[in-house]
């Protein structure tokens, strides 16, 4: 974005000065009356103007833009020599005349002298005259003829949209609004009413029209309004000025009043007016036609200003009926008079008034852009902004600020409800997240013009278009700004870098007057902590909203960031159920956390709460429908670490639900387990349907392992778990020939013992035996592995046979099934080979189209 600095001179003073802040100092002092006549100069520079347009787009992009998507016309105008020598605006409508044109400026005030001349002098020929002498009569039509060519100048000048805030050039807006508010009044006051009542036979009804011409005040009460804003004119000055006026006009028009109520009595009569019976010393008014007009006024104004004062000595007072009423709703009127100049002058002395404040406010503002020599650019938007925000008095702050906080939280849904809910940053979110949002939401305004976002800077608001137009704009390969996108109502702007933690990556500038929702990183952030899955959704809303392609380049960044917010959602609820925070495990799953997912280990909380002993807390994960046989990253099941810690009750629930070991090695793993000799570890897995005849590398069996340690314990609890003591290990021993070896009698006595009652139970050769022992069996369920539990039934345990085809036909005629084809595993594989079963291992009998 093109900025704008100090001028060349100030560039090279600013080079010829040393470094340092004393140097500085010194310099000051040095030329302290120099500064002082230069701020002088700069505050003539910020008289009180309206804020004008000054957007500006190195290729025109913007107003392009604008002109296909908004159907507006492009602000950019030529001008012509003579147009601009005039202050007239060439468009496709006509000749316009902007309202800051020094020449039409000049008109205004021109008008102005006419506007107090007519306003005061109206009151005057309603009271004293029955039509005007001939020079007033000229003067009259003087004026009147310069007002009719100020409405004709009021059909082409431009006008500043109040809900926009920019210039309107178009003739037929400018004609329509002049048309709806004051052109009927002026052209009825520009009527020549003293030919009009002389011309209708001077009837007294004719002359109460010549009051539609006191509309003109108007224009002496925007002069005052323009003053009161003018720093360079003491603020007390100006309201004493205008409360003078104000007393003044109001006993003027007064004074004419009472001098009408005494006229219009027949003159037999005019003894009995107020100025008919007055006398004030030896002299007498009961000619008082007679007198001099001014003499006249004099009295009458007398008259108004001691009534209005309420300090009347009794020299002059009501004498007939007429006059006691008008005095009676003259003075009721006067009290209301009264109470205004009192109040105003009052908040003049304590320094209250709303235009007092925005003045010194104003006055700081200038003295410091002086001080740092700010840009004309800059300074323009500082002024424009405050100006805004004085005339429309936007902020909300002070006004609710002693409302209840609940009471504020609905006035926000109220009122933003609708904006944000249209928002396509949350489509799919929650309510209540929505309701969270809202009332933390501050409405701003900003000007045609401002930048709200640079691009590359740090940004901690987010910001919501209710009303107006912003657009993004980007740095294009020549190094030129390049208009990105136009932001709607409805749009937002600052979520890419909030949500990735990055830099803001355009120029977001306003194309005219919006109102914008700002919600500041740390509240959004606060929420998002609790909303997790809404979180989720925004950054999805993010990736494959409409504009996605805006952001194409930032997806990788913000898949990056979805994976390390899941990552990180994970990691709590892993916390929460290492330490049994059952309350926080239900807020976080409600929320939206997915309780199936790892951490870095692989872990599920159903990992850590089975080996932390959190029954309650395993419970709630099962019911929330948690893959109980999911293994982590070292090949270990929730039941496998809750039989490791002793936890024998969820050890329990976990294998009533379903729950396998799912070891990789079974044979290692338990040869392993009987070498640390821990009795209590091998009896609980063995009851869990471990198979103790599994074996290692080596072919050697977990009892070969106890025999050859001389464990006589370990040994008990694999022959009562059925290990066979006729199994070989690749160098032909058996347990019986390491028992030998290792010379334990008891051991050697129970090995002796386990080969008669084994020979017992199958009758055949010890070869025979063994290769019977030797079988494997597995578990044949009747439905899918991936099958809700409603539709699951028991399933039967079968001998592995030589073939599949064999073990689909015995398992189908067992479970009285008909057309089923193939055998799953537990992850939902096709197993095609028998010797792909591990003994003990569950098997699911299905169909190929199941």
């Amino acid at each position: 974005m093109r900025e704008t600095g100090p001028n060349p001179d100030q560039n090279r003073k600013l080079k010829e000065m040393p470094a340092g802040r004393e140097v500085w100092k010194i310099e000051e002092e040095k030329d302290g009356e120099e500064e002082e006549k230069r701020v002088e100069e700069n505050e003539e520079e910020y008289e009180l103007e309206d804020v004008r347009d000054r957007i500006k787009s190195s290729r025109g992009s913007r107003f392009n833009l604008m002109t296909n998507e908004l159907g507006l016309e492009s602000t950019r105008r030529k001008f012509s020599r003579e147009s601009l020598l005039f202050g007239l605006r060439d468009l496709s409508q006509g000749l316009v005349i902007h309202p800051d044109n020094r020449w039409y400026r000049a008109w205004v005030n021109f008008i102005l002298l006419w506007a107090v001349y007519s306003s005061f002098f109206t009151p005057m020929e309603f009271g004293f005259f029955r039509g005007l002498p001939e020079n007033l009569f000229i003067l009259d039509i003087v004026g009147q003829i310069a007002f009719l060519l100020d409405i004709v100048l009021q059909f082409f000048v431009a006008f500043r949209d109040s809900q926009t805030y920019r210039m309107v050039y178009k003739r037929t807006p400018i004609a329509l609004r002049y048309l709806k508010s004051g052109f009927v009044i002026d052209l009825l006051a520009c009527m020549p009413w003293d030919i009009i009542f002389k011309a209708s036979g001077k009837k007294e009804e004719v002359r109460y029209l010549l009051w539609i011409r006191l509309f003109r005040v108007r224009k002496v009460t925007e002069f005052f309004q323009k003053m009161e804003k003018d720093i360079r004119i003491n603020y007390m000055f100006t309201r004493i000025i205008k409360l003078l006026a104000v007393e003044l006009y109001c006993t003027h028009t007064a004074a004419c009043i009472f001098y009408y109520l005494a006229t219009t009595l027949p003159k037999e009569e005019e003894g009995y007016t107020w100025i008919g019976s007055l006398k004030l010393g030896d002299y007498s008014y009961s000619h008082f036609r007679e007198i001099d007009i001014w003499l006249r006024y004099t009295t009458s104004l007398y008259f108004a200003i001691v009534t209005m004062a309420t300090v009347g000595y009794g020299d002059i007072h009501a004498v007939n009926i007429r006059e006691m009423i008008f005095i009676m709703i003259y003075v009721s009127f006067d009290m209301v008079i009264g109470a205004y100049l009192i109040g105003n002058m009052t908040a003049l002395i304590v320094k209250g008034s709303k235009t007092e404040k925005f003045r010194d406010k104003m006055t700081d503002l200038i003295k410091y852009m002086n001080r740092n020599r700010l840009g004309r650019d800059i300074r323009n938007q500082i002024k424009g902004h405050v100006r805004l925000q004085y005339e429309s008095s936007y902020t909300e702050a002070s006004v609710l600020q002693d409302i209840p906080i609940s009471i504020r939280a609905r006035i926000s849904q109220t009122l933003y409800l609708p904006y944000i809910e249209k928002v396509s940053l949350f489509r799919g979110c929650s309510s209540e997240f929505i309701n969270q949002i809202v009332i933390r939401l501050h409405e701003e305004f900003f000007l045609p013009g401002e930048v709200i976002m640079e691009q590359g800077n740090v940004v901690d608001q987010l910001y919501f278009v209710c009303h107006g137009a912003l657009e993004e704009v980007g740095i294009g390969e020549d190094g030129l700004e390049e208009t990105v996108s136009l932001l709607k109502p409805h749009s937002s702007c600052g979520e890419i870098s909030i949500l990735c933690n990055i830099p803001q990556p355009y120029t977001v500038r306003v194309c005219e007057l919006c109102r914008l929702l700002r919600l500041d990183k740390q509240s959004f952030t606060n929420v998002l902590d609790i909303y997790f899955y809404d979180g989720r959704k925004i950054l999805n809303n993010l990736l494959e909203g409409k504009e996605s392609n805006r952001v194409k380049q930032l997806e990788s960044d913000i898949t990056f960031h979805i994976g390390k917010q899941e990552a990180e959602l994970a990691l709590k609820v892993n916390s929460a159920a290492y330490h049994g925070d059952l309350y926080q495990l239900k807020g976080l799953i409600r929320t939206g956390a997915d309780p199936n997912k790892t951490d870095y280990d692989g872990r599920s909380p159903l990992h850590l709460a089975a080996s932390r002993g959190h029954e309650d807390t395993a419970l709630f994960l099962i019911k929330e429908g948690i893959d109980i046989n999911i293994s982590d990253n070292f090949g270990n099941t929730p039941l496998l670490e809750a039989i490791k810690n002793g936890h024998d009750r969820i050890a329990s629930l976990l294998f009533k639900e379903g729950a396998s070991l799912k070891i990789d090695s079974p044979g290692s793993f338990l040869c392993t387990a009987v070498a640390k000799g821990d009795s209590d570890f091998l009896k609980r897995i063995l009851s869990k349907g471990i198979d103790p005849n599994s074996r290692d590398y080596d072919h050697r069996t977990p009892l070969h392992v106890a025999a050859s340690e001389g464990l006589y314990l370990m040994a008990r609890l694999l022959v009562e778990a059925g290990a066979s003591v006729f199994s070989k290990d690749r160098w032909g021993n058996t347990p019986m020939d390491e028992g030998r070896k290792c010379g334990n009698k008891n051991l050697i006595k129970l090995l002796e013992d386990a080969k008669s009652a084994q020979l017992t139970e199958f009758p055949y050769s010890a070869q025979e035996t063994t290769d019977k022992m030797l079988l494997k069996k597995c578990t044949v369920f009747p439905f899918h592995p991936w099958d809700p539990k409603e539709k699951r039934r028991h399933g039967i345990v079968l001998w592995l046979p030589h073939t599949i085809e064999e073990l689909i036909k015995t398992a189908a005629e067992q479970l009285e099934i008909a057309s089923c084809s193939c055998i799953l595993s537990e992850d939902g594989g096709k197993i095609l080979d028998v010797d792909m079963i591990n003994d003990g291992q569950k098997l699911y009998l299905v169909t190929e189209t199941h």
